[in-house]
């Protein structure tokens, strides 16, 4: 008996853009949202411009089944397993701009020569993270990701039973000496100047052997290979410690959200409902962009997310009732 042909699958009607969704940010929430995205048949376009936000890392960790693999590469892989999915763009551009439209947006792209063109799409997710705002103490950015941290669960392991720092004041400080004491019995609290610390907290630290110092620091001394090897104070004793973690602020990396009049929390990150919805209609936003955890393995999780919901939105206006 001669096997049945089964019919080409034709997607429903929809509105005529260039796209579906345009994702703006090829980090792990952009990159995994697409690859969803893709296996929907979705018509996807992703931009992205600069350098990760951990590119200076040596790795990534508690990444299931990629812990330990370099920053580059795991973002390598993600654009490599895009390829079989024909419906998925990547491109090396900047979104200056998005303007709503009958259909969804117009995006005004702008390419690495400077080179300007626009593009249309129904929906959009922004999942272009944050950067950190560093002291401009001398060796913390010379430092950054290598000698000075930011992340325990993706580098705490790395420094375990180490002579460790932890670098601010207040509230924040306590709180991150006492989640690194976990890794190490040997930390010390670098205030540089007042630390601003209650009387509760200071005993609490002391009762888990974590030292507070609150002179002022003049820099900190690492290799040329972004090791970290002293504290040095003002009066120029140095301590010596092989890491110091510190969580500095953040901002947005880009203002889209803001000139689009997405709603952000009191700490500047984009609010999102649970299907991770911005409060602008058609806008997501996914990652570190948005409130909670940052991490890679959490930012991909988010950026699937994002993608079931932008594509079952999508189908609900392909398929009215």
């Amino acid at each position: 008996m001669p096997s049945r042909k089964l019919p080409r699958h034709v997607p429903p009607a929809q509105p005529f853009t260039d796209y579906d969704v345009l994702i703006v940010g090829a980090g792990s929430a952009g990159l995994s949202a697409a690859l969803l995205l893709g296996r929907c048949l979705r018509r996807v376009l992703v931009c992205g411009s600069g350098a990760p936000r951990n590119v200076t890392s040596p790795a990534v960790h508690a990444f299931f089944s990629r812990d330990g693999v370099k920053p580059a590469d795991l973002l390598a892989l993600g654009r490599e397993q895009l390829a079989p999915y024909t419906t998925v763009a990547l491109r090396a551009a900047r979104v200056t701009a998005i303007e709503p439209t009958a259909q969804g947006f117009e995006v005004t792209l702008e390419g690495p020569t400077g080179r300007v063109t626009t593009v249309t799409t129904r929906k959009i997710l922004l999942a272009t993270g944050v950067e950190d705002e560093l002291p401009p103490l001398p060796g913390m950015r010379e430092l950054w990701g290598r000698g000075v941290l930011h992340c325990p669960y993706c580098h705490g392991w790395e420094v375990r039973d180490a002579p460790l720092a932890v670098y601010g004041r207040g509230k924040t400080v306590t709180g991150l000496a006492l989640l690194i004491s976990r890794w190490s019995r040997d930390v010390v609290v670098c205030t540089d100047g007042p630390g601003h610390l209650t009387d509760n907290a200071r005993r609490r630290l002391r009762r888990q052997g974590v030292r507070v110092r609150e002179e002022s620091i003049s820099h900190l001394e690492g290799t040329r290979g972004g090791q970290l090897r002293h504290i040095v104070f003002a009066d120029g004793e140095k301590l010596a410690r092989q890491a110091v973690f510190i969580h500095p602020p953040q901002h947005q990396r880009s203002a889209l959200a803001q000139q689009l009049g997405c709603r952000l929390n009191s700490k500047g990150a984009v609010w999102v409902d649970k299907g991770k919805q911005t409060s602008c209609f058609g806008i997501y936003a996914a990652g570190d962009t948005t409130p909670g955890a940052q991490k890679a393995l959490i930012a991909a999780a988010e950026g699937t997310q994002a993608a079931m919901t932008i594509n079952e939105t999508l189908t609900r206006e392909e398929c009215p009732r």
